[in-house]
């Protein structure tokens, strides 16, 4: 395939995050500011990607973490389409990422816990192992072709500002850092830079690229329709879910993911959290993006159009599929992930989302609406209201009506910088804290 048919493709297939849509090495585009005249007005390139022929370097953040290892399988399984150029950790299982590191033999490695990097150093057979934020962050900008962020939580954001400063396509996993660094993370990012690998945005993106031209015609498109499972607590009323366990939060019906992400699809603050970064990523209005549950799994999401279409993405739940293609993006990598069986019968079904059971997707959006330093709050109080819950200090409910809490008494500021960011975020863990008795 000639490199002016790659390009056209590449440009047909951007994934929307700012407008306008260009091709990955093909033409320089302004800064969001730069219609404007302000001193954000300055080119930047998308920066571009070998082709189908040519091996690509991915840099794996994450790799011990569910998203990263599932990653690892993908470049695995083609390896003369991918190599591992580097891995970061956090530290907590030593001896999976000594494996890694034996298996892929990376340009570098990094792990937050700098108390890690001793043992490890001692079995990485002169790979150079960094250690703590820096560590990290030096990774997160390695020279290479696609860096994956796989990190889980809002300690992911420093990485993706990394990688997205350093000119890298980011395979974003780590929602976290889009949603409560959004206007840095846009500013920063050229489009088509980032690559969403949730399921459901990945479908989203897709049904955009199969709509081809009207697919990045934001008055073409009637609705985003983004899909829950429901979580194992689907169809329970509120006062139902009182003396639910963490272990029963943990058993999803239909996906295998890690324990935060887990507890997140119980509550549906996992949705919610979609929905801000559904916003962020394609540019549509709040009211524009509606969440259906269905409980099978099978359709990730949906794009409605203005002429009454609907244009679905349809997979067996496998996180691997939408890994692979933001990897092999964009061409797709076969073998993946098994597709649907045509040749069985299927049901499928789609119900409307319990607000008043599960009010987190209902508190995003007016989160989302707030803007600024609201969605850092709302993401903060969440992930320290999780532990309280798993220490059993607070009711299941008693999650999202904490975090509804302390995005109440928040002044929201306009998240400009990453230092206010970072002090929205640490006075939610605070203030949920003290709400929660951690």
């Amino acid at each position: 395939m000639e490199r002016a048919e790659v390009a056209a493709i590449m440009g047909r297939m951007q994934t929307p995050i700012v407008a306008p849509i260009v091709a990955p090495g093909v033409t320089s585009v302004m800064a969001p500011d730069a219609a404007a005249g302000g001193p954000a007005a300055e080119a930047r390139t998308v920066p571009r990607l070998p082709g189908p022929g040519e091996p690509r370097s991915v840099v794996v953040l994450g790799s011990t973490g569910s998203v990263g290892t599932q990653a690892l399988e993908v470049i695995e399984r083609e390896p003369g389409r991918f190599r591992v150029a580097g891995l970061v950790a956090a530290g907590g299982r030593p001896d999976l990422l000594a494996r890694q590191i034996a298996r892929f033999r990376p340009e570098v490695v990094a792990v937050a816990d700098e108390a890690a990097v001793p043992a490890l150093r001692e079995v990485a057979g002169g790979v150079p192992v960094l250690g703590g934020p820096a560590g990290v962050e030096e990774v997160a900008a390695w020279p290479c072709d696609i860096v994956l962020n796989g990190i889980t939580g809002a300690v992911g954001l420093t990485s993706t500002l990394a990688a997205l400063s350093a000119g890298r396509v980011l395979a974003l996993a780590n929602k976290e850092s889009l949603i409560i660094g959004g206007p840095l993370v846009k500013r920063l990012a050229a489009p088509g830079q980032i690559l969403p690998v949730d399921s459901e945005h990945s479908a989203i993106a897709q049904c955009l690229w199969a709509a081809g031209p009207s697919g990045h015609d934001p008055a073409a498109v009637r609705r985003l329709v983004v899909t829950a499972s429901g979580g194992p607590f689907r169809g329970r009323a509120r006062a139902e879910l009182a003396g639910v366990t963490p272990e029963q939060a943990l058993r999803h019906p239909t996906w295998d993911m890690g324990p935060v992400i887990t507890l997140n699809s119980a509550t549906l603050v996992n949705k919610g959290l979609e929905v801000i970064e559904a916003n962020l990523l394609f540019d549509i209005p709040f009211d524009r993006i509606a969440v259906v549950v269905h409980p099978q799994s099978v359709i990730h999401s949906m794009v409605e159009f203005v002429d009454g279409s609907t244009v679905a993405q349809a997979s067996p739940p496998d996180m691997r599929l939408p890994i692979s293609l933001t990897l092999g993006w964009p061409f797709r990598v076969p073998g993946a992930a098994a597709p649907v069986d045509w040749t069985r019968a299927h049901t499928w079904t789609f119900e409307p989302l319990d607000d008043e059971a599960f009010p987190a997707v209902a508190l995003a959006r007016h989160v989302g609406g707030l803007g600024g330093t609201a969605p850092a709050v709302y993401n903060a109080a969440n992930e320290v209201c999780l532990d309280a819950f798993v220490a059993g200090r607070l009711p299941f409910p008693g999650i999202v009506d904490t975090v509804a809490a302390v995005v109440e008494r928040h002044r929201r500021t306009p998240a400009e910088t990453v230092e206010e960011v970072l002090a929205a975020d640490a006075w939610a863990r605070a203030r949920a804290r003290e709400l929660t008795g951690g």
